[in-house]
């Protein structure tokens, strides 16, 4: 008999989808931890059962009091250590007293009926998470997979999204999964808002063809704004300038009401949107040249409300000749043109202007760096590496974006020619 706790992955079919170890652990187990529904699948089981319910830190003093004075063992649906509790409570006993023994993950099952990869799928469990915690993960996402829960059914998980206006997904509802009774529903998420599942489903959503993210209803700030609030387009989606890094940037910009601002290469024109409300009632040039960002330009402008937010269709620098004179220029994109834009951008630039931009590679860092340093001389340069806080199972972890590099550039007045 093994000295460490075993925490052996079940399937519906309980005990008969084990191997001969896992079955003989679980049958010589004086006490037996698992969530209600794991134990309701091995009625054969002699020993005493511990339910895991929701209070986790009680069930966490059961498990010390258990270990080494009783043959314990513990159960979970799946792949116990995929976003299961198990992982919190081997965690908090400590990780070098247990023996994981995982089965298929129900996750892995639902994918694999809908003969659907899972590689880039955003996956997460809603009864360690809130939807709400979840929400803008979702709204990117081009597939989805939920781990749903008493408190968050498919039919509150359709409704919550649609009272979002995320209402561009497919649903796939996936039950009894390798039960007598599995049944696999597909729907729009306005049927699955009226529909009932048993409890042991997953669901998953998968985005409709050529719809972009809808930015949610919130109240929305000076700048800074999160980026899921910038509708943006497939498969652009998240190539935004970062909240933060959007933010450190309009500072060096060293914006004012009455200056003119130009945003090259704008994208869905979140840089353009943002200083508007700071340069207002001046005009803020948002310049693009692709179709479906400038339409998304305009759609933007109108969620925030921002009058002087000029879209400009056309390529950069050609379009510079039809515009005032910038105060100030952010330049977006790690293209080839970027040196071309930077030198065209800041001989524009009027008297004292800055030109801020920000590029993802130390290829392009070393490139841009060396035609401002030629243009301007003093070179301010920021490396920002960023990671948000996320919560998972009582425990704060932290998630990085990738890294980012800002370079600043004021244009003396001695360069300005009448």
């Amino acid at each position: 008999m093994s000295s460490k706790v075993p925490v052996i992955g079940i399937g519906p079919d309980g005990l008969a989808g084990l191997s001969p170890r896992g079955r003989e652990l679980l049958l010589a187990a004086e006490v037996v931890f698992g969530s209600e529904g794991t134990l309701r699948l091995l009625p054969e089981l002699p020993g005493e059962r511990v339910v895991i319910g929701t209070d986790l830190p009680v069930v966490v003093e059961k498990l010390k009091a258990a270990v080494g004075k009783r043959v314990t063992a513990i159960v979970a649906s799946g792949d116990p250590l995929f976003y299961g509790t198990a992982r919190y409570l081997t965690e908090k006993v400590g990780p070098e007293l247990f023996e994981v023994m995982p089965h298929v993950s129900s996750m892995q099952l639902a994918f694999a009926r809908l003969r659907e990869s899972w590689e880039e799928a955003f996956l997460t469990d809603l009864a360690a998470r809130s939807l709400d915690d979840v929400l803008d993960k979702i709204r990117s996402a081009e597939t989805v997979g939920l781990f749903t829960s008493p408190r968050y059914q498919p039919s509150r998980v359709a409704a919550e999204l649609l009272g979002r206006g995320m209402d561009y997904f497919t649903a796939f509802v996936c039950e009894n999964l390798g039960g007598k009774d599995e049944r696999i529903t597909r729907a729009d998420l306005g049927e699955v808002r009226d529909m009932t599942f048993d409890p042991l489903n997953i669901l998953i959503l998968k985005r409709k063809p050529n719809r972009p993210d809808r930015p949610r209803a919130a109240r929305l700030r000076r700048f800074g704004n999160p980026d899921e609030v910038f509708a943006q387009t497939r498969p652009k989606t998240g190539l935004i300038t970062q909240a933060e890094v959007r933010g450190v940037a309009l500072s060096q910009l060293d914006l004012h009401p009455g200056d003119v601002f130009w945003d090259v290469g704008a994208g869905s024109g979140s840089v353009a949107i943002e200083a508007a409300g700071l340069v207002h009632p001046a005009p803020s040039y948002a310049i693009e040249q692709d179709t479906a960002d400038y339409h998304l330009i305009v759609a933007n402008a109108a969620q925030f409300g921002v009058s002087n937010v000029k879209p400009v269709y056309g390529s950069a620098p050609a379009v510079f000749a039809d515009l005032p004179a910038p105060d100030a220029v952010f330049v977006g994109g790690n293209g080839g043109e970027v040196a071309r834009l930077l030198e065209a951008a800041y001989a524009a630039l009027r008297p004292g202007g800055r030109l801020v931009t920000n590029v993802g590679t130390l290829e392009m860092l070393t490139a841009t760096y060396a035609v401002l340093k030629r243009l301007g001389g003093g070179v301010e340069v920021l490396l920002m590496n960023l990671s948000r806080g996320v919560e998972q199972l009582e425990a704060l972890r932290f998630e990085a974006i990738n890294p980012t590099f800002l370079l600043r550039v004021q244009k003396p007045a001695a360069d300005w020619v009448v």
